[in-house]
């Protein structure tokens, strides 16, 4: 028991000194940045040095707090450690900017705090990643253990005993597995201990085991009870794992609805009512600001070239599968001469159905812009999996697995699987396969952060011109 106490405080003491870290950084980095202004006949403040600095040291605390320190945990990845830190920082931008602003302390809006922001957010990101190679250190000379048994020797019980195990800087110390056999496909280095009604005179001769993982199925409800009323009634730290590898072998998530458990098949980020909210409103800001600014402008200039260069409509309208396989029509650019099989077959490099002009608005992705009117009504947003016709839904849907779960959400004007090479003509099998995944790595993944980014790139791609569009 003493071993567990030891254990949290560790835990505890950790996140306390990672933070008191991040406050003299924060603190001391602007006291060198001052000092360095004024040394350069800069005046940047209007009120007291000391004032600014401790207003800007509370802010960070109270941001340190909300942003919280994931570094001491068993098993954290490099990139989680700066996004936590980038979070953090955001949070801090926001609360020291509207205060000093509010105080009249300092301009907020200069390069000085700018420059300031910038190296304070590398500064702290490298003090955490350093803390986290010491606790790495320290796990790896055998300081700070999880000491752990394992109930059950499923499948899923023996990768658990190698994510564990395999890396022994994540502090985990397994003693060995109990089940009513001893399993030959277990690994030899994780002994077998006994049956599974030994568990609990085991645990009260090694006092220092406090995490006990469980994959026992169900219907051995009568000896896993007893090993759960042993281990709450002991400080030990007791798991289920669920016995998913006979039908399914991806990964799965937690979830609650109210009291009641469940897995899904996937993170869902678009499934929450404050993100969604977030994404609908950026569509509708940047789409209204582009209808009522450049795009009047580019619409005169494309209908002039258009009515010179070939005749028909100026809009291309189409028929198309959105969210949840809803049918809507998207809006285009035409950029081909009016033909039969607009709706059944794809453009191709050397399509004869495109024009000189249609061509140069396929390579600028001119010929999308008119799907802001789509996002505008609600059945596209900007970025998202690219809404495709009826009938490649209808032929792809029963060709790839899992096709359909790119329309849990809405379709975009860009997406993730166009600005990382799966744009323009699907020649084989393979390279719609690509898309698909590229499109359920966008659902899994979804982050305001990574629409900005796609964005972007869809930006750049657009200015340097791509190969594949056409």
């Amino acid at each position: 028991m003493a071993n567990y106490h030891h254990t949290t405080r560790y835990s505890g003491l950790i996140k306390t000194c990672v933070i008191f870290g991040d406050l003299c950084i924060c603190g001391g980095l602007f006291i060198l940045f001052y000092h360095w202004a004024m040394s350069q006949g800069n005046k940047v403040l209007n009120a007291s040095l000391l004032q600014v600095d401790i207003t800007l040291v509370l802010c960070y605390f109270i941001c340190a707090l909300k942003g919280g320190v994931v570094l001491h945990l068993r098993k954290v990845f490099t990139y989680q450690i700066v996004t936590r830190v980038f979070r953090t920082i955001i949070y801090f931008v926001f609360l020291s900017g509207i205060l000093l602003s509010i105080g009249k302390y300092m301009n907020v809006f200069s390069w000085f705090f700018g420059g300031y922001i910038l190296t304070l957010f590398i500064c702290i990101a490298t003090h955490r990643l350093i803390f986290r190679s010491i606790i790495k250190l320290i796990r790896l000379k055998g300081r700070n253990l999880n000491h752990v048994v394992l109930v059950g020797s499923t499948e899923n019980n023996r990768e658990l005993f190698h994510e564990l195990t395999d890396d022994p800087s994540t502090g985990h110390r397994v003693y060995g597995y109990f089940d009513f056999e001893p399993n030959p496909e277990f690994s030899k280095e994780c002994p077998y201990l006994g049956t599974p009604d030994q568990v609990c005179s085991y645990l009260q001769q090694h006092p220092e085991i406090h995490y006990l993982y469980c994959c026992l199925p169900s219907r051995y409800g009568h000896i896993i009870l007893p090993i759960i009323n042993y281990c709450e009634n002991n400080l030990v730290h007791f798991y289920s794992v669920p016995n998913l590898h006979n039908y399914l072998q991806n990964r799965v998530y937690f979830n609650l609805i109210g009291n009641v458990p469940y897995l899904s098949l996937r993170p869902d980020p678009l499934s929450r009512i404050e993100n969604k909210a977030m994404k609908r409103a950026f569509d509708i800001v940047f789409s209204l600001l582009f209808l009522c600014t450049l795009f009047p402008i580019i619409l005169i200039i494309v209908t002039i070239i258009t009515k010179i260069t070939m005749p028909g409509p100026i809009f291309f309208r189409q028929k198309r599968n959105g969210l949840n396989d809803k049918e809507f029509y998207c809006y285009k650019f035409r950029s081909m001469k009016v033909n039969k099989e607009a709706d059944t077959l794809q453009a191709t490099k050397d399509d004869p159905r495109k024009t000189k002009w249609g061509n140069i608005m396929r390579k600028t992705n001119i010929d999308e812009l008119p799907q802001f009117i789509n996002v505008l009504l609600g059945d596209m947003s900007i970025v998202g999996p690219r809404p495709h016709m009826l009938k490649h839904t209808e032929e792809y849907s029963k060709l790839i697995n899992k096709y359909m779960v790119r329309h849990f959400v809405k379709p975009g004007i860009t997406g993730w699987s166009q600005v990382t090479g799966f744009r323009g003509e699907t020649k084989e099998l393979k390279d719609m396969e690509g898309r698909v995944h590229g499109d359920i790595w966008y659902i899994e993944h979804w982050s305001f952060g990574l629409d900005l980014y796609i964005i972007y790139r869809t930006v750049a791609n657009a200015i340097h011109g791509e190969k594949n569009a056409y």
